[in-house]
């Protein structure tokens, strides 16, 4: 029998397409919505897997009667959907800033949901038509479709550096065309031969005809950019596209950037002309003009993050965030000795070093001041210089901090771990300067303060109060860590500093409670009151009384921006009049609903339907069995989830970390499920069973990257990008080999024992996976990723000890 070779390469096109568009989704919905949402995009990725594998069960006769239609079919109506799914799904209002208020918006993301689904569903019909169809080349086809997806995912970050995110829709729809074209070549298949160079014609020319309205990115409203572009005359200069971000230069002459966060009410000059820089629509950031005059910078001391400059005498300064340069020039201004400053986006570097060189009088090729492009976290880690002081800049917008935006975001820069790390590059008598946005009631300045005493206690510090200090402006609040014990010279240079910008001292060491609260007055002593229970004896009594959760945020647990909790919820929802929803974390309750709606969704598309057309048969679904594949299920998606999220701090970028730890996944553990086979005709006759000697590695493995992984880390955090793919890629193949094996020797045994429960195993298995999606990211949150794995673990070995005993007749080792 010949080999469908275009047909194998056909599925590759396919799957690369379906993996692209999950990890392009993220990227366009950070654009147009707030954050990525890769845990409802990956949930309902796996929905139109499942859904689709219980369509196949249901009608595979009928389709693969007429399986050359059904696939060409699938594959065009997968290139049609992906435009048009996203195209409508923009014009869907919803809007997550209102989920707080407007029940309607859990129905519009709901719709969005089973919208965006639809391709997926439509690639996987290609798929398991294809399984369905060759069932004497599984492997290959299993192997092509892997490949394809591995490939996939990793291809669209390529592409992502020279196409527009919307732009890359049309450049998988064509995929998808293409992949239709490669099929009907296909001597199996039997269909005319005018019919491959037609449909390469539609591949080429339907992503070049579709017109640019239709895809055009509809942000929402209420992000930094929509709203600055509504001022008059105000224009774009620039935009410049990445897997990092999008980079959109404005000018505003009408009503100018005067961006200065906290700047004292006492000041009494502006500062220069700037141009706004917005990171995907939001998070502002300014190019400022720079002439070379120093008094021309002077409005810079009349912030809060000066501060440590007063304190400190011609510094050696580290700054870790530096965007636009504001930090560099207050740097610059207070006569620092040597600057060195981090930024993670290389193009954002660029347009300060080179499209608006002029503009910011060549301040980042000055001799004085190093620029390093690279990760905050890795570049101190990895580094041996010791400094004067280190800044964290501030780099979020206070709409977006203030909304919850970033309560599902992982920063790695305000852990425990990450302030430790700071620390020990300070030079004796240095400081680490961290500044945030003031929240009424305060959340992320008390959790700051509180990550700052976890970090000196983990140090071996045994009066962490002597070592810290806290101002608050009318709009933010900075913190200083040092590495010593704040002197009486210093506590007096800190109450010289606010008196005369007006900002409140909220903590030095022996500081009066009389002192606190007296220019930018409020209702109470907020942060003074909570830095003295944080230090104090009954610290956890009052983390727990607090209407927000502001407990230590730690490499484990890394969601800084984490504040919900649930027993506060009734309070803001009864003032919402007041403003009270306005506190309330929508990012969070926006996970809980995908959650439900994730439930719901697997249960209507795939678990009801089995159940419709099977409740007649003989033999109904076995408790046993059920529990095997509702624990693959879970586990697997459980590790795969907590991997993405870990890995985040190695790869820098949530993007990469998606698409570089899902391709090694999906990979290699294709490559193990087909070494499955293998294994169980070897251990045929071993005491112990093939299930449980790939469970044993599983949970051998993944204890040692529980252990080791901090430290791999910690070595290789300033490697380049390509090389940190390649050692993400290493360490997950051994775990991902040994974690495709459990399914199918399962679904072996099944297959011998109970053949009419198969739709079942793919329908239970399907389920859980949609739902593990998204509990992982909430058991993350709530408990950290170390349990999160260690219950997969345990779920894993729950699922080896309920086949540990034959269910029937002993399978066949194929």
């Amino acid at each position: 029998m010949r080999k469908p070779r275009p047909l194998l390469i056909a599925v590759s096109f396919i799957s690369a397409a379906a993996i692209g568009y999950e990890v392009l989704l993220m990227r366009l919905l950070s654009i147009v919505q707030w954050h990525y949402f890769a845990y409802m995009i990956i949930s309902l990725a796996l929905l139109g897997y499942g859904a689709s594998g219980t369509f196949i069960a249901l009608a595979g006769n009928r389709l693969l009667s007429r399986f050359p239609v059904a696939f060409l079919v699938s594959a065009a109506l997968m290139a049609i959907t992906l435009v048009a799914s996203f195209a409508v799904g923009q014009r869907i209002p919803f809007n997550s800033l209102e989920v707080v208020w407007d029940a309607r918006q859990f129905l519009y993301l709901m719709a969005l949901y089973l919208l965006l689904f639809v391709p997926f569903f439509c690639a996987a019909a290609c798929i398991g038509l294809t399984f369905a169809k060759h069932r004497e080349i599984i492997s290959r086809i299993y192997f092509s479709d892997l490949l394809g997806a591995g490939t996939g995912a990793l291809a669209i970050i390529l592409a992502l550096f020279v196409l527009r995110p919307e732009d890359g829709l049309r450049l998988l729809a064509g995929m998808a065309l293409m992949a239709a074209a490669l099929a009907s070549l296909d001597h199996s298949l039997r269909l005319p031969r005018w019919l491959a160079p037609t449909i390469v014609v539609g591949a080429i020319a339907l992503p070049l005809a579709l017109p640019q309205g239709w895809l055009a990115l509809r942000m929402s409203e209420f992000k930094g950019l929509s709203q600055v572009l509504e001022v008059m005359d105000t224009r774009v200069l620039s935009e410049h596209s990445s897997p990092l971000g999008m980079l959109t230069v404005v000018k505003s002459p009408t009503i100018p950037f005067r961006y200065a966060p906290g700047l004292s009410l006492n000041a009494t000059q502006e500062p220069p002309p700037q141009l706004g820089v917005y990171t995907d629509g939001d998070a502002l950031s300014v190019i400022t003009r720079y002439d070379g005059r120093r008094e021309a910078l002077a409005y810079l001391d009349q912030l809060s993050s000066a501060l440590p400059y007063h304190l400190l005498q011609n510094p050696k300064v580290l700054i870790l965030g530096a965007g636009g340069g504001m930090d560099v020039l207050l740097a610059r201004y207070h006569r620092a000795g040597s600057i060195d400053a981090v930024e993670l986006n290389p193009q954002f570097v660029d347009l300060v070093r080179n499209t608006y060189a002029d503009f910011t009088g060549r301040l980042y090729q000055a001799p004085d001041i190093r620029i390093h492009i690279g990760e905050a976290r890795g570049f101190v880690a990895s580094g041996r210089e010791r400094y004067d002081l280190i800044q964290v800049a501030l780099l979020d917008s206070f709409a977006a901090s203030s909304a919850g935006v970033y309560a599902l975001n992982e920063s790695y820069v305000y852990t425990v771990e990450a302030i430790r790390e700071y620390l020990k590059h300070l030079t004796p008598g240095g400081l680490l300067a961290i500044t945030r946005w003031l929240k009424l009631p305060p959340r992320d300045n008390l959790k700051l303060f509180a990550t700052a005493i976890e970090a000196l206690r983990a140090m071996g510090v045994e009066q962490p109060d002597r070592r810290l200090a806290l101002i608050r402006s009318w709009k933010t609040a900075t913190l200083l860590v040092k590495k010593g014990s704040f002197g009486v010279d210093d506590i007096n240079a800190i109450r010289r500093f606010t008196a005369e910008r007006s900002f409140d001292v909220a903590y030095y060491p022996g500081m009066p409670a009389a002192e606190a609260n007296r220019y930018n007055v409020l209702d109470e002593s907020y942060l003074y009151n909570g830095a003295m229970a944080l230090l104090g004896d009954r610290r956890d009594d009052f983390l727990e009384r607090y209407k927000f959760y502001i407990a230590p945020a730690t490499d484990d647990r890394p969601h800084f921006f984490h504040f919900f909790k649930w027993r506060t919820l009734p309070e803001l929802l009864s003032k919402r009049d007041q403003g009270g929803v306005t506190q309330v974390e929508w990012g969070y309750l926006i996970l809980v609903a995908t959650l439900v709606q994730a439930a719901l969704a697997s249960v209507l598309l795939i678990l009801w339907p089995l159940w419709k057309t099977q409740r007649g048969r003989k033999r109904q679904p076995r408790a046993r069995m059920g529990l095997y594949f509702l624990a693959l299920g879970l586990a697997f998606m459980f590790i795969e989830m907590a991997f993405i999220q870990k890995f985040i701090l190695f790869l820098s970028y949530p993007l990469y970390a998606v698409a570089v730890v899902l391709a090694a996944f999906l990979i290699f553990a294709g490559l193990g499920s087909a070494y499955s086979a293998r294994l169980a005709r070897r251990r045929r006759d071993a005491r112990i069973s093939p299930i449980t000697f790939a469970v044993m590695a599983i949970v051998g493995i993944a204890l040692i990257y529980l252990y080791l992984l901090p430290e791999i880390f910690y070595w290789f955090m300033l490697l380049s990008d390509v090389s940190k793919i390649l050692i993400t890629i290493a360490l997950i193949a051994p775990l991902a080999f040994y974690m495709g094996m459990p399914f199918p020797l399962g679904l072996s045994k099944v297959s011998t024992a109970a053949p009419e429960f198969i739709p079942w195993a793919w329908g239970i298995n399907g389920s859980a996976s949609v739902l593990s999606a998204v509990l992982a990211a909430l058991l993350a949150i709530h408990f950290g990723f170390t349990v999160v794995i260690m219950l997969a673990l345990v779920l894993y070995l729950i699922a080896a000890a309920i086949l540990f005993r034959p269910l029937g007749s002993s399978p066949s080792p194929d």
